[in-house]
């Protein structure tokens, strides 16, 4: 989610900056717009994913604000954004040059920062020593199975860990076609049984990465993260920060259509 955010701050700025340059005969600032277009965007955005995964927020009605689990509908928050566009374009016709070359200076920003981000994702499983709670050590290629996989990096002192950690256990029960692992950094295994059995979790496939080298591997910046795998050991989406039931079950559908699509 945070390199989303870095991505909508600097198509804004590309837009923002071409707009002006544009509109600045007349004295055009196109700033304010994209601001209205950016509230629009999120907001429907969000309540669109909070309608659609109604049921798992009903429990918990206060997590429907908590935008940090990811959860948005990508195609009504743009729509709602060139909404805005048009009706502030219709209004004002000066506004109309500056900010369609704006938005399409800041679509090609996007598409260029989109493209850098996809051939990244595209990295595979690394291959880092890793051991069981045990001190056994553990291939996570052959953990997979041929199976799409979620990686999860965890540690009992982070609060957004042990919030997330019941949803992925209840998904690693639920979800039989997809490996589920938890990648403790840092601790050891007295560490990490002690929390799991004080938090009463019964999850398979806990592995210990004692000198955080999983982490820098593939660029954690912070806890939790969580990484998904598809079938061929691919990277195809991470998460930085805490999933919900709702965003899991998305990303997780999003998992499963890529894989079984190659």
């Amino acid at each position: 989610m945070l390199v989303t955010v870095l991505m909508v701050m600097m198509a804004m700025l590309v837009a923002a900056s071409v707009g002006r340059q544009v509109g600045r005969n007349q004295q055009i600032v196109i700033g304010k717009i994209l601001i209205s277009m950016l509230i629009a965007a999120v907001l429907s955005a969000r309540i669109a994913f909070v309608a659609v995964q109604f049921d798992t927020y009903r429990g918990a009605a206060w997590s429907m604000l908590d935008i940090r689990d990811g959860g948005f509908i990508p195609w009504v928050g743009i729509s709602a954004a060139l909404l805005v566009a048009v009706w502030r374009g219709w209004r004002r016709a000066a506004v109309r040059k500056p900010l369609m070359l704006g938005l399409a200076a800041g679509a090609l920003a996007w598409g260029a920062l989109l493209g850098s981000i996809t051939m990244m994702d595209n990295a595979m499983l690394p291959k880092v020593s890793l051991t069981t709670l045990a001190g056994e050590p553990v291939d996570l290629v052959t953990l997979a199975a041929g199976k799409p996989m979620v990686v999860n990096l965890w540690a009992s002192w982070c609060p957004p860990c042990r919030r997330e950690m019941p949803v992925l256990a209840a998904a690693q029960n639920q979800e039989k076609d997809v490996s589920f692992v938890f990648v403790n950094q840092g601790e050891n295994g007295i560490t990490a049984r002690n929390y799991l059995t004080g938090a009463r979790l019964d999850l398979a496939n806990v592995l210990l990465d004692l000198g955080a080298g999983f982490g820098r591997e593939v660029g954690s910046t912070a806890l939790p993260t969580t990484l998904f795998y598809d079938a061929k050991g691919r990277l195809v989406d991470t998460n930085l920060g805490e999933l919900s039931v709702g965003s899991l079950t998305i990303k997780l559908n999003q998992l499963r259509s890529r894989s079984n699509s190659e």
